[in-house]
């Protein structure tokens, strides 16, 4: 017998529900948080919002801010600030 159980999805692909003010950078659901990460790399990339001298920093607008804060900020913390608007 398989121990792997049909239809169980990983926490990636689970579909996840997020605050309006990252809804503003994702756009309207159903996302997984896999996707929702992705559209906010896309967001960061077409805005340029990479620091010019470390593109592992992320100096994020305002719009960008309502969700990580206006400080610079480091994108492995970046994904600790957006997991608090992902239910």
């Amino acid at each position: 017998m398989a121990d792997s159980k049909p239809g169980k999805s990983n926490a990636l692909q689970r579909e996840v529900t997020v605050t309006p003010e990252l809804q503003a950078i994702t756009g309207a659901g159903p996302l997984t948080r896999a996707s929702v990460t992705s559209k906010v790399w896309d967001y960061i990339k077409k805005h340029d919002l990479q620091a010019k001298d470390d593109k592992r920093q992320i100096e994020p607008d305002a719009m960008l801010g309502k969700v990580i804060g206006t400080e610079r900020i480091s994108m492995f913390k970046m994904t600790a600030a957006i997991s608090k608007h992902i239910k």
